[in-house]
């Protein structure tokens, strides 16, 4: 993907951390491109750590931002350099005003990846972040040999907006009062209606059970066993599409790696290792 004119002068951190998630300190920027900008949280790696050791990337779902993935970002963090995006018109990064697809999302991530040089990441994807990290594990497959699925959508039975909203509503119950919050004032304020209904369609559209058996990467699917959106069944089947996969249920809703970060972190050091 092309850079753009302004791209040098944006993609520069602060020379100072811009943010704190409890004792950890992250830096944000904001790069473009192809006119996309995405805002970018980088939570350095323990400076125990050797200087191979492996990156981190986080993307996050439909409506939300990288903020619920903060927990699981100072997790990780003990393990090496952690990457939150806000994909394109969601959470800081500004409304496109344009029609951005799931494979604009992917394109635009691998963009970053390939700008920044960030070698072979793990690459996490959560909800609709799964449909966006497993399109560009498969169209660009040297990117990473490691992916990771949590709570992937959307089943062929909820791809309509009134069963998908049913299945939401009833998560809801499930997730404590502060993911709820996070949620919220992310949807109704960072995103906002107009944009989410915007990329609903593109939610729908998406078919990921047809490109997962291409999916080089070894990959770890993750779901909730209180999960409201993600059935077991779809995720069972989703692993099973997958050819080198493992599958595995924690204890959680739908927004598991908010709700038990150092569980989920545990796993994905696993599938990482």
């Amino acid at each position: 993907m092309a850079r753009t004119g302004n791209e040098s002068q944006n993609r520069d951190e602060s020379s100072f951390p811009t943010g704190r998630f409890g004792d950890r300190e992250f830096h944000t920027s904001r790069p473009l491109y192809s006119g996309l900008a995405v805002v970018i949280k980088r939570f350095p790696a323990d400076a125990a750590l050797p200087a191979d050791a492996r990156n981190f990337v986080l993307v996050h779902g439909i409506g939300v931002s990288s903020r619920y993935f903060h927990p699981l970002a100072a997790e990780l963090a003990k393990l090496g350099q952690v990457w939150l995006v806000d994909l394109p018109g969601y959470g800081s990064a500004p409304d496109p005003h344009r029609d951005v697809t799931i494979a604009d999302h992917a394109a635009t991530l691998g963009a970053f990846l390939a700008d920044r040089g960030i070698p072979n990441p793990v690459l996490v994807g959560h909800s609709m972040g799964t449909q966006v990290v497993s399109r560009l594990a498969v169209d660009a497959p040297q990117t990473t040999d490691r992916v990771v699925l949590i709570a992937p959508t959307m089943d062929p039975e909820a791809r309509t907006f009134p069963r998908a909203a049913g299945r939401l509503i009833r998560d809801f119950a499930a997730e404590n009062l502060r993911a709820n919050l996070v949620v919220f004032t992310d949807y109704m304020f960072r995103c906002g209606v107009p944009y989410f209904f915007r990329q609903l369609p593109h939610l729908f559209n998406d078919h990921m059970e047809h490109r997962l058996p291409e999916l080089a990467a070894r990959t770890l699917v993750l779901r909730g066993d209180k999960d409201g959106v993600s059935p077991e069944a779809w995720t069972s089947r989703v692993s099973s599409l997958i050819p080198d996969s493992t599958l595995i249920t924690v204890k959680g809703p739908h927004i598991v790696m908010y709700t038990d970060p150092k569980l989920v972190a545990e796993r994905i050091a696993v599938h990482a290792a």
